[in-house]
């Protein structure tokens, strides 16, 4: 049998075990708190610091400097066109200026024939009296322009007897006739004259009506 000192020591030891073995309290008020994780401050987390800018790379330092030369000699070149471009426009106004000065420089020439042959005409008939030879001279001088005239593409309109066409003839008034049909040129008062497709000048006719 267990003396009375050796019970009362076990019933000590068996309530020390059952503190031990006891769970905390779920009571959040009699939760200790927890301290921030070791090595962090319980205030606010530093900002990282800014990292310092890295060096451009070489081969991207060369392919800048490739493009800025490339830039510049696009430049270059967009002057020079851009020269070469007025030049030419300056030169052409030139050229169209004297070609609008000088254009009918070659029919002038070719006139100063006919100038000519008219002054010879009148000298010839200063010196003789016979209206002859004024005349031949003055025919002539007429064929001679005629031939001048071709050699640039002028050929005369042949409207007498033709029937009358608005795009070739101007009728200045009517004439009654039962010889030729309506509408047909009786008289030219002035010859007209075609500059290759294109009409010089219309002749002048009368054109015939039905008698009443």
């Amino acid at each position: 049998m267990m003396t009375e000192k050796e019970t009362m020591e076990n019933v000590t030891e068996t309530e020390q075990s059952a503190a031990d073995t006891t769970p905390p309290s779920s009571d959040p008020q009699q939760t200790p708190s927890q301290g921030p994780p070791a090595g962090q401050s319980s205030g606010t987390a530093p900002e990282a610091s800014a990292e310092e800018p890295s060096a451009v790379p070489d081969d991207l330092e060369e392919k800048l400097q490739a493009a800025e030369r490339q830039a510049q000699e696009n430049h270059d070149r967009f002057l020079r066109v851009a020269a070469e471009l007025d030049n030419f426009r300056k030169r052409k106004e030139r050229e169209i200026g004297d070609l609008r000065k000088y254009a009918n420089q070659t029919l002038l020439k070719e006139l100063l024939a006919v100038v000519d042959n008219l002054e010879r005409a009148l000298a010839a008939s200063r010196e003789t009296s016979e209206p002859e030879g004024l005349r031949d001279g003055v025919e002539m001088t007429l064929k001679e322009l005629l031939k001048i005239f071709e050699k640039f593409g002028v050929q005369p309109i042949e409207a007498l007897q033709q029937p009358f066409d608005p795009n070739l003839h101007e009728a200045v008034m009517q004439e009654s006739s039962d010889a030729v049909p309506a509408n047909t040129v009786v008289k030219e008062l002035q010859k007209g004259y075609l500059l290759r497709d294109r009409l010089l000048r219309p002749s002048m006719v009368v054109v015939s009506k039905e008698s009443a």
